[in-house]
Parts: C-alpha cells; sequence; structure tokens
C-alpha cells in the first residue's frame, strides 16, 4: 500500500521482570516513521532508547502494545520470519563496530551475504559498497590495521551490501573523533538522499541534528517529536528577537 508507514507503534511497552520487580524500560511509546526519513531517537544514558532501537531493529520483542514493521504485526512472526526480515530489510552500525578482528576489510563487508539467499557475486557486491564509502584501497587490510574512522565505514558498507531499506545507527560516532565522526554523518545523510531510511541513536545534540526528525526519550516515554528544520528556525527566530 502507498500510504503504508516503515514503522508504527501503537501504545508500546518493555518491561522486564525479576523477581518480584517489574522495571519499566518503555511506556505507552506511539510514533511513526515512513520510508525515506532520516530519524534521530535522542536521550540521556538509561533512558531507554537503546531498548527501544533493539526492538524497532527486530532484535528484542515488546512486552506491551503493537510494533508493525513494513505491515508486518511483529507479534505475529516467528523468530525465524524476523530474522529473515533482518537480513533482508536491515542494516545496522554499532558504536563498537562488531568487525570480526584478524580478518579483511572485504570478509567482513561479506558476512551478510552469507545468510542471503540471494548472493550473487559477493566480492562484486562487498566492493562496490566499499568502494562507495571511499574504502576501496583498504579491501584487504585486517580491520586492525585501520582507524576507528574507518573501522565505522567498514560498518556501514557491511550494513550495506544486502541493500536494505532501514539502516538503523547506534551511537555511530561515539568512538570516533571529530573529523571521522563528521564524515561518517556525513556519508549517513547522502545515504538518506539516495532513499535510505536511517534511524540514529544518540546523546549527542549535534550528531542528533543531521537528522530532519528528533524523537526525544526521557524515562522510558516520548517526551518529543521534532522536526530539525523547523526547531532551527525557531531558534533562529530567538536570536533575532
Amino acid at each position: 500500500m502507498a500510504d503504508q508507514h516503515l514503522i508504527e507503534l501503537r501504545h508500546l511497552g518493555k518491561a522486564y521482570h525479576s523477581d518480584d520487580l517489574v522495571t519499566d524500560a518503555l511506556v505507552d511509546i506511539n510514533f511513526v516513521i515512513d520510508c525515506g526519513e532520516f530519524v534521530s531517537i535522542m536521550g540521556p544514558s538509561g533512558s531507554g532508547k537503546s531498548t527501544l532501537m533493539h526492538i524497532l531493529g527486530l532484535l528484542d520483542r515488546p512486552t506491551g502494545g503493537q510494533y508493525l514493521f513494513d505491515g508486518h504485526d511483529v507479534a505475529e512472526l516467528s523468530d525465524n520470519q524476523l530474522a529473515a526480515l533482518r537480513n533482508h530489510k536491515i542494516g545496522f552500525v554499532f558504536q563498537s563496530f562488531n568487525l570480526l578482528t584478524r580478518t579483511s576489510v572485504l570478509d567482513n563487508v561479506k558476512l551478510p551475504l552469507l545468510y542471503a539467499k540471494d548472493k550473487g557475486d559477493m566480492d562484486e557486491r562487498a566492493v562496490k559498497v566499499l568502494e562507495s564509502v571511499g574504502l576501496g584501497h583498504r579491501l584487504h587490510y585486517l580491520t586492525n590495521q585501520i582507524s576507528g574512522g574507518e573501522k565505522q565505514r567498514v560498518a556501514i558498507a557491511r550494513a550495506l551490501v544486502n541493500n536494505p531499506e532501514v539502516i538503523f545507527a547506534d551511537e555511530p560516532t561515539g568512538n570516533l573523533d571529530s573529523k571521522s565522526g563528521n564524515q561518517v554523518m556525513q556519508i549517513l545523510q547522502e545515504l538518506n538522499q539516495q532513499g535510505k531510511t536511517i534511524i540514529l541513536v544518540t546523546h549527542e545534540t549535534f550528531t542528533a541534528e543531521h537528522a530532519r526528525r528528533i524523537l526525544r526519550i526521557r524515562d522510558g516515554q516520548l517526551v518529543a517529536d521534532e522536526l530539525v528544520q523547523e526547531q532551527r528556525i525557531a531558534n533562529e527566530g530567538q536570536i533575532l528577537k
């Protein structure tokens, strides 16, 4: 359906149970994200933003409410069906890179293709995405031979190799210097301009404002849903006054 949202949360909740203690990590979350959006999920440590990203990325299940991903009610899907959706529709980029050590850049990027039905020419596909993030000259380097910024670009290439609809980036600049962090954010913005949906989790205002929209999470609740451009205009207006 043309008007179908990519992501839709309806009164979503997540609670953890330990003995007689119940801890609410997420409470009554409602929002939609459409194909092609660039959205930041922003909040302080312990706010629930990483829990929310794991649920959105189909790595965890909610304990209440409803989550529709690409028209599918997540609660009705088996673990195998969720794994298939993750492999074909989603790419992940993590703060800690999660690369295989003592393994070449090329082999790291090829890894998701081992689980894909349509593998095609794995080397060709991996080389193409590595070139797209400016690492065509690093194909046969081991991951312990490249810089932190280059490692994160390898992680982005790995996330792209299956041509996903949406990329989840969890604190992608957290372990990088400002120059490398800016390069990573520029790549994510370019991917969004090419039509990819980008969902970014961060606690940094500067990083969050690369997105077009910010969802602010505090104490497990959605406290604001802001358009970045409108917020900037409002701030500029205050300065002019």
